[in-house]
Formats: C-alpha cells, sequence, structure tokens
C-alpha cells in the first residue's frame, strides 16, 4: 500500500465503498453524511444535477477512522494506523448503468441505498445484479426513516428489514447487515442544522465489515479516469481510480483512446502528495502539454497494454431478471473496460448431441461458471442460434447450456483482457419497472483488425443446417432419376453436384447435373433402384402422362388417394462465416 500522507511511518488502508441506489433515494446526502474530505470529483458539478439533488457522475469522497482491531491483526507485513473510506457514489439513473459498472469495478463493500418508504425499486434491484456481478460484499441501508411516524417508525423498518432479506436470499449477499438512518433530516431543502440520524452507527457497521482487500501491484497498470482538468503552470491533472497495477512519478502511461503516452509528473492522494500508488487506491495524476478537454472519462494503462477491439467472442449467461428474449442480430448496449457501445450479437452454441464432436455425456456441470467448462477455441464447431437458449422450458428446468456470443461494436472499444461484459437494453422506459440488464459475460477472444469479417471470421466454425425437399419427376434408368422443385431455376445447380440426397424410399445417390432449363436435374442412384420404386414411379409417372385433355375423356388409372411420389431429401450444413457459402455434408 503507498504511504498516505507525509509522515512516511504512517499508513492508510484504502478501502473502496459504492454507494448505489434507486435515484432519488438519498445517496449523496449519505456521502456528505459520511464525509469528511471530499475529493475533487466528489458531489456533481453538473448543474442539473445540483438543481434536481441527483448525482450525474462518480462522486469520490473519503473519511477516515482509527484502524478496527481486527484489521491490526490481519495486516500481514503492513502495518496501517488508519482506516481511510473512500465512498465512490455511483448514480441512480439507469441511463447512466455503465457508469455504475464503471465504479463498480474497483469496489470492495456495496452498501446498497433504500428509501425506506418506497422499498425496492427498478434500478435498486439493477444495482443488486452490478453487486452480484461485480462486488463481495454488502451492508443495506434504510434512508430517510425521518419520514416514518415516530409512533409507527420501528414497525415499519422492521417490515422493511424482513421484505430486504426475502428479496435478497437466492443472491449472494443473503442475510447481510441491514441498517436505518435519516441523513439529511427533512429532505433537500431542509437546513444543515439538522443533525443525521443513525450516522455514527453506520459508520461503525462498516469498520466492522471492512477486510484486507487483495492489492496486488504487480502487472500492468490501468486507471479508471474520470476527471481531467488543468492547473495553471502545473499541467493536466487525472483523477482517477487504480483498478490493476501500480504507478510511479516518471513512469510514461498510455491513454489508449487517443493513442499518446505521457510522462507522470507528480502524483497525489486526497491532496496529499506521494511518489506513487498502487490498485485500490483514488490519485491525482499531473501530466503536462495534454489538454483536459480530449479525455474527460476513459482509461489509462501501461504502454501497449490494451487492446482496441472491433469484435470479440464473449462467454454468455442470460440474467433471469431479464424479460425479453435475446435475439441473434439485435443490438444491445454492451458495457466492457470502462466503455458503453452498441453491439450487434449472434448467439452460438456446442453442436446438438448426435451432430457433434461432443459425446452426449460431456454435458458440463451446472454449478461451474461459463469461462471454466468448454474453453472457446476456434478448433470446434459451434451451432448458430436464432436465439439465446434458456434451460427452462415447457418441459425442462435445469440450468441454461453453455452459450457464447460474437459481438459486432459499432465502434470500436478499448478493454483489458478477460473483462467483464454486461448486455443491455438501456433504452427501454426507465419507469416500466423492469430490469434492463440482459446478460453478462467475459470477453475470450477479441478482433483487433478493423476489415475482422474478411480476415478472423471465416475461422469461426459456426455452421447452420439446412434442409431442401423435392420429387422425383420420372426414371431415366435404374440407375437415374430426374428430380424437380429442388432449386429454384435460376439456381446455380452446379454449386450442388456431388452433394448425397436420399429419397424417401430409402435409396440414396448423388446430384450429377442439370437437366434441362427449368431447375430439373440428374440423380445418379450408385446401388440401383429396388424393384418397388421403379413400380412406385412408374404408376405415378404414367398416370401423369396421360391426363386427359381438357374436357376430354377422365383418366381411366385414376391415382389412388394414398399414392404418395417420391421425394427427394437434401442435408447440408453451412458456415455462417464462410465467404465462399460452401456445402458441406458429413
Amino acid at each position: 500500500m503507498t504511504e498516505s500522507g507525509g509522515d512516511s511511518r504512517a499508513k492508510t488502508l484504502n478501502f473502496n465503498v459504492g454507494v448505489l441506489g434507486h435515484v432519488d433515494s438519498g445517496k449523496t446526502s449519505l456521502a456528505r453524511a459520511l464525509s469528511s474530505t471530499a475529493s475533487t470529483a466528489a458531489f456533481d458539478k453538473n448543474p442539473q444535477s445540483r438543481e434536481r439533488g441527483i448525482t450525474l457522475d462518480l462522486g469520490f469522497s473519503s473519511f477516515t477512522v482509527d484502524l478496527p482491531d481486527h484489521l491490526r491483526d490481519s495486516g500481514g507485513q503492513q502495518h496501517y494506523d488508519s482506516l481511510q473510506f473512500t465512498l465512490v457514489d455511483c448514480p441512480g439513473h439507469a441511463s447512466l448503468i455503465r457508469t455504475i459498472i464503471g465504479g463498480a469495478q474497483i469496489i470492495d463493500l456495496m452498501m446498497l441505498v433504500v428509501d425506506v418508504v418506497k422499498g425496492v425499486q427498478t434500478q435498486t434491484a439493477e444495482c443488486l445484479l452490478i453487486g452480484e456481478l461485480t462486488c463481495p460484499r454488502m451492508v443495506v441501508v434504510l434512508n430517510k426513516i425521518d419520514l416514518l411516524p415516530p409512533n409507527k417508525r420501528q414497525s415499519a423498518i422492521e417490515k422493511m428489514t424482513k421484505r430486504l432479506h426475502k428479496t435478497l436470499e437466492n443472491t449472494r449477499f443473503k442475510e447481510c447487515p441491514v441498517i436505518a438512518v435519516a441523513a439529511k433530516p427533512g429532505g433537500p431543502e431542509a437546513p444543515d442544522t439538522e443533525e443525521p440520524q443513525g450516522v455514527p452507527e453506520l459508520i461503525e457497521l462498516l469498520k466492522k465489515q471492512t477486510y484486507l482487500p487483495r492489492r496486488d501491484p504487480g502487472g500492468d497498470l490501468l486507471m479508471a479516469v474520470d476527471h481531467c482538468f488543468s492547473i495553471r503552470g502545473q499541467g493536466t491533472v487525472m483523477t482517477g481510480t487504480i483498478l490493476q497495477g501500480s504507478l510511479a512519478i516518471n513512469d510514461t502511461v498510455e491513454i489508449p483512446a487517443l493513442k499518446v503516452t505521457k510522462k507522470i509528473k507528480s502524483v497525489q492522494r486526497f491532496r496529499k502528495p506521494v511518489s506513487g500508488a498502487m490498485q485500490g487506491d483514488r490519485v491525482g495524476v499531473c501530466v503536462t502539454q495534454f489538454d483536459p478537454k480530449l479525455l474527460e472519462r476513459g482509461v489509462v494503462c501501461t504502454p501497449g497494454s490494451l487492446r482496441t477491439l472491433y469484435a470479440a467472442v464473449i462467454s454468455v449467461r442470460k440474467i433471469g431478471y431479464f424479460k425479453g428474449s435475446l435475439a441473434t442480430r439485435a443490438k444491445f448496449h454492451i458495457t466492457v473496460g470502462h466503455e458503453t457501445v452498441m453491439a450487434k450479437v449472434t448467439f452460438f452454441g456446442l453442436p446438438p448431441v448426435g451432430a457433434s464432436e461432443l459425446p452426449s455425456d460431456t454435458k458440463p456441470p451446472p454449478s461451474l461458471p461459463c469461462s471454466v467448462e468448454t474453453p472457446f477455441t476456434f478448433d470446434r464447431e459451434y451451432f448458430y442460434q436464432d436465439e439465446y437458449i434458456t434451460g427452462q422450458g415447457e418441459t425442462s428446468s435445469g440450468p441454461d447450456p453453455e452459450q457464447w456470443a460474437l459481438l459486432e461494436f459499432e465502434r470500436p472499444v478499448t478493454c483489458p483482457p478477460l473483462c467483464l461484459v454486461i448486455g443491455s437494453k438501456l433504452d427501454t422506459d426507465i419507469h416500466a419497472n423492469a430490469c434492463r440488464l440482459a446478460f453478462q459475460g467475459r470477453l475470450l477472444q477479441g478482433f483487433e483488425d478493423k476489415s475482422y469479417a474478411e480476415t478472423a471470421l471465416p475461422r469461426l466454425r459456426i455452421y447452420k443446417t439446412k434442409h431442401k425437399e423435392g420429387q422425383v419427376e420420372r426414371v431415366s434408368d435404374d440407375y437415374t432419376v430426374i428430380g424437380r422443385n429442388l432449386f429454384k431455376k435460376e439456381t446455380n445447380l452446379q454449386l450442388f453436384v456431388g452433394l448425397k440426397v436420399t429419397l424417401s424410399t430409402g435409396e440414396s445417390g448423388v446430384i450429377e447435373g442439370g437437366f434441362g432449363q427449368s431447375g430439373k436435374f440428374k440423380i445418379r442412384i450408385q446401388e440401383g433402384l429396388c424393384p418397388e420404386t421403379k413400380q412406385l414411379l412408374s404408376s405415378t409417372s404414367k398416370k401423369k402422362g396421360k391426363g386427359g385433355s381438357k374436357g376430354g375423356p377422365a383418366n381411366e388409372e385414376e391415382p389412388k388417394a394414398d399414392c404418395q411420389p417420391v421425394s427427394i431429401h437434401l442435408h447440408f450444413k453451412r458456415y455462417v462465416f464462410d465467404p465462399h457459402k460452401k456445402m458441406v455434408q458429413s
């Protein structure tokens, strides 16, 4: 951990608490009530937000307390003497889910703020989901208890606590602590003289919930920048949080979105100069000759460590609360790394049992997460899906089968390898009480070439199966029949020459070529036609030939009602990304 402050012996452990919750649940007032030092980003510079008292950007503020005893003993080699809580105030607007996901990657503990009067609302549920994907621990804060009549307050709090425990019982946060407070008694307009209620107890609870976060100074630097501004005579300061690795004065860092590298001139942590910082720290980094307008939000990294992708393959799991279906070719908002971008999605899975190279008993165990089961590889064949397949059908109710998705981004995105990916439908009405997070997964394979459709996608062997059906027109000889209705007149029959077909009577044959101009074709039956088939065919073709002229005498040999023409079946598969559209038969 880096030193904080001038005294090099004093060490402060930084612990990031994400403050999430529905819009207007009182998150910012709670952060304000808890906070003593506000970092540069804290409490919204956005005028619209000031008026309504709603946070629009990840605010950061911090307060420091004495180190709790349970951390004193578990400090290992590091001897900390104080604990700094950094409050990452995540916005409640749904259109800003991307910001929340941005903040959630570095959160050690989630503080979910719930309006005690309104209970769990749409965004509360979404925050819970994001929490589940990104964070190990949670505390629920019931806010605005000053709005409850004093004589009914306790029973209302107990009732809401019960309801929350019920909601959380199937998540990783079951039995998490619930505490009641009034962060800003009287609401946003009330004078600041009103003392908040329950805040000292909340600080004690937060202290109890802390643990030593696993911080690793190794690996490539990745810092999420949330603000950028210039200081006269100093340079440009980028403030943000180090998601991985570490940095120090004189290091060279890259701003991948702009493809530029800069040297670090100075580093500050909560307004105190330090020589360096590492994973989990909130820092301000000063560089020179850089226009802050070019980067309000984004990432800074070790030069060359991030990739810019035009498309990607991800493992994919549908989020249970999402109501709609997930269709191939549909567009979703994809949050990956620190960006949210629209992408077209193609779902694919393992070939159906029987068609597959996998024996049917190698089904992955349901309890494993996607990425562990069947590793994605270009050597395997995959089956094209029109939509994501769930395990919950009319006949079955197992876990969802393993699936992947190809994402084709509308603009390139910069992200670290193997990062979390979340797909959402952010254009859904915010007031419709529906979850907008649709699926989650991990980035498994990225395509960095702009012309990936030509250079890389043909390696992705996703196939569709095709079935065409036609009829036998007549027998040519014992080893040849003429077929019709399998192809359109304009079809290039040369593409189909040599493909195997089967007759409904059981014989198999090979397409030899076209016959005449109208899309008819010749089939060679290697083993020869069975006598029964010949009889069937001669009787059906005879009847056809003799159909009396218009108004003439009816045909003596009326076809029997059960007389079926012989049909021809052609089965093949086609690889979706094969530029030559070749037909393949096993």
